[in-house]
C-alpha cells in the first residue's frame, strides 16, 4: 500500500525523484514561447489595423473603386492625362510616373512622394475659380487596382494617380488657335488675362507658403491653362507641377515651353518666381495676338536671341498702350524690374475695356494694318 501511495496511484502523490524536471522546463519554455509569439502577432496586427485608416484614408485620398479611367487626352514628360469618371462625376485623371525607365532612385522617388503629399494636402483645401479643382489622389501600391472600360489594371508602386475636375473647354492654346483669324475682342483678352494672372498670383503665394520663394511653377504656358464651360481660365497641374518639373533638364524645347522661358532660365542662371512673370507676359501677347511666339525660329536661335539680343514677340501697333505696357514690364530682361503677379492683376483691372471696337481702342488709328481683319466682333 505504501508503494502504491508513493507512486501516486490512488492518493495523488508523485515521487520527486521520478519527475523529469528538464523535460518539463523545455515544455514550459515552448508553451511560453508560443504564447508570446501569438500575443506579439496579435498586438502587431492590432497596431497595423489602427494605423491603416490613418495611412490610407487621408482626406485627399480617392477611393479607387469609384474611379473609371477612359481614353488618353494628353501626354506629358512624366505621364498621361485621361478622361474619367469618379463617383459619377466627369474628371481628368493624371497618371504620374516618377520612376520611369528606372531613372530615379528609391530615395528620389521617396522625396517626390513626400513633396507631393505635402502639396496635395493643401491643394485639396483650395477653392479658387482660376485653379482646377483637385478632387483627390492616390499613390500606387502592389495591390491597388483601377477600373477601366476594358476591365481592371494594376497600378505599379511608382505611379501616382491625380484626379481633378474636367474642363470641357480644353486648353487655352487650342482656343487661341481656333480664333487665330478672327482674333478676340478686347474685353475677352483682358478677362482671360485676368483669370490667368489671378490664378498665378494664388499659385505664387501658395508655393511661397509651402516651399519658400525658391519654388515656382516654371512651366507657365497656354497649353497648361484650361477653359471650363463658361470660358473661365483655370491653371492645370497646380502644385503637382512643381513635383513634375523638379528636374531642370526636363525643361527643354521638346516640352513645348521654349517660347515662354525667361532669359535667366534659358541661360542656365539662378532664377526665382519672376520667371513665371516673364512667361505670363508671353502668354498675354499670345492671348492678344492668337498666335505663336517665334514660330519660325529654332531652339538655338530663340535661346541666343532672347538672351543676347533681347528678342521679344513684336507687339502690334494697334495694341492698347496699357496692355502693351503690361507685356513689356513682365518680360523685362531684369527679373527685379518685373512686377509681382498681384501688381499685374491691379494693372489689368485698371484697363478700360469699354472703349473701342473689338481690339481697336478709340485712341488708336482705326486703319491699323497690323492684322488683315479687324479684331473682335
Amino acid at each position: 500500500m505504501k508503494e502504491k501511495s508513493e507512486s501516486g496511484g490512488g492518493g495523488g502523490y508523485v515521487r520527486a525523484d521520478q519527475i523529469d524536471l528538464k523535460s518539463l522546463d523545455e515544455q514550459l519554455q515552448r508553451h511560453l514561447s508560443r504564447a508570446w509569439t501569438m500575443e506579439k502577432n496579435k498586438k502587431r496586427e492590432e497596431e497595423e489595423n489602427e494605423a491603416r485608416p490613418t495611412a490610407t484614408r487621408q482626406e485627399w485620398e480617392i477611393d479607387p473603386t469609384k474611379l473609371i479611367i477612359k481614353s488618353v487626352i494628353a501626354r506629358g514628360t512624366f505621364g498621361t492625362v485621361h478622361r474619367g469618371v469618379y463617383d459619377g462625376q466627369d474628371v481628368a485623371v493624371k497618371l504620374l510616373d516618377w520612376g520611369e525607365e528606372g531613372h530615379r532612385s528609391e530615395a528620389e522617388i521617396a522625396s517626390l512622394r513626400a513633396a507631393f503629399t505635402q502639396e496635395v494636402a493643401v491643394w485639396h483645401k483650395l477653392d479658387h475659380p482660376n485653379v482646377t479643382k483637385f478632387l483627390g489622389a492616390t499613390i500606387g501600391s502592389s495591390d491597388l487596382q483601377i477600373q477601366t472600360e476594358n476591365g481592371q489594371i494594376g497600378m505599379p508602386s511608382n505611379i501616382c494617380c491625380v484626379v481633378v475636375e474636367y474642363c470641357p473647354g480644353g486648353a487655352l492654346k487650342s482656343y487661341l488657335i481656333k480664333n487665330r483669324r478672327r482674333k478676340l475682342a478686347f474685353k475677352v483678352v483682358v478677362q482671360l488675362a485676368l483669370d490667368l494672372a489671378r490664378g498665378l498670383d494664388l499659385h505664387t503665394h501658395l508655393l511661397s507658403y509651402l516651399h519658400s520663394q525658391k519654388i515656382v511653377h516654371r512651366d507657365v504656358k497656354t497649353e497648361n491653362m484650361l477653359l471650363d464651360k463658361t470660358r473661365t481660365v483655370k491653371i492645370a497641374d497646380f502644385g503637382v507641377a512643381r513635383v513634375e518639373a523638379s528636374n531642370p533638364n526636363d525643361m527643354t524645347g521638346e516640352t513645348g515651353t521654349l517660347g515662354y522661358m525667361a532669359p535667366e532660365v534659358l541661360n542656365g542662371s539662378p532664377y526665382n518666381r519672376k520667371c513665371d512673370v516673364y512667361s505670363f507676359g508671353i502668354c498675354l501677347w499670345e492671348i492678344y495676338c492668337c498666335d505663336m511666339p517665334y514660330p519660325d525660329l529654332s531652339f538655338s536661335e530663340v535661346t541666343s536671341a532672347v538672351v543676347r539680343q533681347n528678342l521679344r514677340p513684336e507687339i502690334p501697333r494697334c495694341c492698347p498702350s496699357a496692355l502693351a505696357n503690361v507685356m513689356k514690364r513682365c518680360w523685362d530682361a531684369n527679373p527685379d524690374k518685373r512686377p509681382e503677379m498681384d501688381e499685374v492683376v491691379t494693372m489689368l483691372e485698371a484697363i478700360d475695356t469699354s472703349k473701342g471696337g473689338g481690339m481697336i481702342p478709340l485712341d488708336q488709328p482705326q486703319g491699323c494694318f497690323c492684322f488683315r481683319r479687324y479684331r473682335g466682333p
